[in-house]
């Protein structure tokens, strides 16, 4: 290839000159300076700013800029208007994003195709260099040191969230209360007569955190109530916590602990005649009230989270298809029974009551909430059954699911969608 050398172009105003052939080399010797007196297109230039930026700011195209955290937060805001190829760089100056974020602005235009939420950089000694491509996706970004989405778009998810049920009374004691429940699925109930809920928004990349309750243990001893249950809840950053309270215990056939414990749904109260010591109470859209003392030689039942607690039967909880099929949970624990047969626990779970020299009271089925059942009269069959641990269930898209869970969830596939059950504490990572 030959070499040519110009010294002097001069061509007459408005024509258009073009420089050697294609596969040329233009070489600039060393001490050479090009001026640019008009305007140049089709050169990829970035104009660096000397002043370190220390605050918010609003960014030009065509500029490179040392953004400085040190001190605070900073917002870059984009220009309100760009035209393709515009580009703009920002880079840690002083390796502190980790610490200060840098939060972008989009002003209205898209970037990496979306509107919303503005893309947050918060590595150490980061660089970032964005192009416009144009309406549809807007600012994409050519260099940012990983190649995560920016503006990552929440899903749906729905859920089931049963708490732990509470444990049966002592002695001639009241049944257990189930764990409040409440749910979204399907316009399915939630517990107490309440409506189905709106199901919640998970963000990509972000851990939300499972806590399943255990159930409440039975009364062993005169002189206490049946333990309440424990709180499960589903909970994360940027979301409203979803807690479902734990189901109340039962009263013991003694003086002073007679009444039954609020919760989720409430216990049912002891055997204690003739005076009448009062039911717990449910919690509003989660589970109703226990019964109260129903005369006799028996003890009312824990409420359930689809019924009151009955005379000495526990209140019947509320089926879901959550899961694929129909499931009932949130039953409430049977109370004690002086004669004929053992008060049954609520459909859902809840626990049998116990039957004066015939059978002790049964603890409540694990994972549903049910509630214990209450204790007979006299060892070695008094004491209260357990109350059942809660659960949790989440149901999301399958295009959606990571896959990335804590905790051994039990995951299963329904048509278009992924379920995880959580039969103990955990965590999913949206």
């Amino acid at each position: 290839m030959s070499e040519v050398k110009v010294n002097k172009i001069s061509p007459r105003s408005g024509t258009d000159v073009t420089l050697g052939d294609s596969g040329d080399n233009f070489i600039i010797p060393s001490g050479a300076t090009l001026t640019n007196n008009g305007s140049a297109s089709g050169f990829a230039s970035i104009a660096w700013q000397s002043a370190i930026k220390t605050a918010s700011f609003t960014a030009v195209a065509g500029e490179g800029y040392w953004v400085n955290t040190t001190s605070s937060a900073i917002t870059i805001t984009l220009p309100a208007s760009a035209s393709v190829g515009d580009q703009i760089i920002f880079t840690d100056y002083a390796r502190t994003w980790g610490t200060n974020a840098v939060t972008v602005n989009q002003n209205s235009l898209n970037f990496q195709g979306y509107t919303s939420p503005n893309p947050q950089y918060n590595t150490n000694g980061q660089s970032v260099n964005i192009v416009y491509s144009g309406a549809t996706q807007g600012w994409i970004p050519n260099s940012d040191d990983d190649v995560t989405l920016e503006t990552p778009q929440t899903y749906s998810a729905d859920f089931l969230v049963i708490a732990g049920g509470g444990g049966g009374g002592y002695d001639r004691g009241g049944g257990g209360g189930a764990g409040g429940y409440r749910s979204s699925y399907n316009s399915e109930p939630s517990g107490g007569g309440g409506s189905s809920e709106t199901a919640l928004s998970f963000t990509p990349g972000t851990v939300y955190t499972i806590t399943v309750g255990d159930g409440g243990a039975g009364s062993t001893s005169t002189g206490s109530k049946g333990t309440s249950g424990n709180d499960s809840s589903i909970s994360g950053s940027g979301l409203t916590t979803i807690t479902s309270s734990g189901g109340g215990g039962g009263g013991t056939g003694q003086p002073g602990v007679r009444q039954g414990l609020d919760g989720g749904s409430g216990g049912g109260s002891a055997y204690a005649n003739p005076t009448s010591p009062g039911n717990g109470s449910g919690t509003a859209n989660q589970g109703f009230a226990g019964a109260d003392y129903p005369g006799g030689t028996t003890a009312g039942g824990g409420g359930g989270a689809s019924q009151t607690g009955q005379t000495i039967s526990g209140g019947d909880g509320v089926a879901s298809t959550i899961t694929g099929s129909s499931v009932t949970r949130g039953g409430g624990g049977g109370g004690h029974n002086g004669s004929s047969s053992a008060p049954p626990g609520g459909s859902g779970g809840g626990g049998n009551g116990g039957q004066d020299g015939s059978s002790p009271a049964q603890n409540g089925t694990a994972n549903t909430g049910g509630g214990g059942g209450g204790g007979t009269g006299g060892a070695p069959t008094a004491n209260g059954g357990n109350g059942g641990k809660g659960v949790v269930i989440l149901r999301v898209a399958t295009a959606d699911y990571s896959g990335t869970t804590s905790g051994s969830p039990t995951v299963s596939v329904d048509g278009s969608d992924t379920i995880m059950v959580f039969n103990s504490s955990g965590s999913y990572t949206a």
